[in-house]
């Protein structure tokens, strides 16, 4: 005959009035030893309370919210007529404690978690074991984890299962519920009970960039590289230049050099002129060479695609660049001019900063950021002289393109910059 018994909280140390702020157990559910009960929180750990025999719930006798001490009662169970071998139990251990996300703020409402279907079609759905710390940072993300297959000890979850969950998610090895794996939504704050509030609409051109923007951020994992190029060399080219690029009235910038730099890193490193197939399981090389280069104009940013690079010669580039470039600022330009590039540029040298994280501008697989040079002492060997040093950084989707190949990019693409003479080899 079955024995009901009260399991109440056991001595957990130097801890009162700790908030319940999860309970992991329902009236009728069966639970083994060792199974967790609740999660407590204070203001220096977490823990989760195991139970010491196993049988099935008849009663909880806590709720989210309440705080309790040691020898309150938690749950009633009806206990196992044959109880299983055990090791006693240990106390908890605390555990890394991690801020409780804040209350919303007056006019905000919580946003609801994310719901992910199951791993595999056919998982039951089942309580999960999981210590608080993963539990937190399931939720941060949205994840159900009673839909999360655990990785350790009697099917613990761990941190990695929860991020290899995630990533199967965005690479279409899970489906996910209603259609898309979504963020969860932006609170609605009423800005005006904190101050005077002024609402302008956004322009055409920065909803969808936004939109576009948006998706490739939540779907790319983005990886980004940062590296510097001396360009003491290819700027005094350049200057050498220019009086002979205005008798063909072409403007002489750093640019059109820039792209013929790319154009070889791409064609020395073919996954990065690639996409990524639809399922996720092919990539598609491709044998042409478009450019896209971002350009600042009054209604926000915008890429037109220079077609054929590795068929064209710098001042073919940059008396190109120099027309697009003008249609894009007229707001002239026509879908067909921002479609089809394989690698894109977004140079904010003229502006200003040091180092940024492009995003990649998807399907494409990375995107090149160029930064302001600047003259710095280099070490040659035997003394420190002044070289124009310029920063840039290669963001890209670690799917396709590895750490190791990341740098190695960079690395080619700096060398390149540094000495305009291997384009010719």
């Amino acid at each position: 005959m079955a024995n009901t018994i009260e399991i109440t909280l056991p001595d957990i140390g130097d801890f009162k009035d700790v908030e319940v702020i999860e309970v992991l157990v329902s009236a009728g559910d069966s639970i083994a030893i060792d199974d967790s009960l609740i999660t407590l929180e204070s203001d220096k750990a977490s823990m989760e309370i195991p139970s010491p025999a196993a049988g099935v719930v008849k009663e909880v006798n806590v709720h989210v919210g309440d705080t309790i001490n040691q020898g309150d009662l938690l749950v009633t169970l009806e206990e196992d007529a044959v109880p299983e071998e055990t090791a006693p139990v240990a106390p908890p251990k605390p555990v890394e404690s991690h801020p409780t996300p804040p209350p919303p703020a007056p006019g905000e409402k919580m946003a609801k978690p994310l719901p992910i279907a199951p791993t595999r079609a056919d998982m039951p759905n089942r309580k999960s074991h999981a210590s608080p710390a993963v539990r937190r940072f399931a939720r941060e993300l949205g994840v159900d984890l009673a839909r999360v297959s655990g990785s350790g000890p009697k099917g613990r979850i761990m941190r990695d299962d929860v991020q290899s969950f995630i990533k199967d998610a965005l690479s279409g090895g899970v489906t996910p519920i209603a259609g898309g794996l979504a963020m969860p939504a932006v609170p609605a704050v009423d800005f005006s009970k904190f101050g005077e509030t002024e609402e302008v609409e956004l322009n055409r051109i920065k909803k969808i960039s936004g939109k576009h923007l948006h998706r490739s951020w939540i779907t790319v994992p983005h990886v980004t590289q940062f590296d510097e190029a001396d360009i003491t060399g290819l700027e005094a080219f350049r200057k050498a230049q220019k009086d002979e690029a205005l008798k063909k009235d072409v403007r002489l910038t750093f640019m059109p050099f820039l792209m013929k730099a790319c154009e070889a890193a791409l064609r020395e490193f073919p996954n990065v002129n690639a996409s990524l197939s639809a399922d996720g399981g092919k990539l598609m090389l491709k044998k042409y060479i478009h450019i896209g280069v971002a350009v600042d104009t009054p209604n926000g940013l915008v890429v037109p695609v220079i077609r054929n690079v590795d068929q064209k010669g710098v001042y073919d580039l940059a008396r190109e660049l120099m027309e697009i470039s003008a249609r894009a600022r007229k707001g002239k330009l026509a879908p067909a001019d921002m479609q089809g590039g394989c690698f894109t540029i977004s140079s904010l040298g003229g502006i200003g900063g040091v180092q940024f994280t492009p995003i990649v501008n998807a399907p494409e697989v990375a995107i090149l950021g160029v930064s302001r040079a600047a003259m710095k002492p280099v070490w040659n060997g035997e003394k420190f002289e002044p070289r124009l040093v310029m920063p840039f950084s290669l963001s890209y989707d670690h799917r396709v393109i590895d750490g190791a190949e990341g740098v190695r990019f960079t690395t080619f693409l700096g060398a390149l910059l540094s000495d305009i003479r291997r384009l010719v080899l």
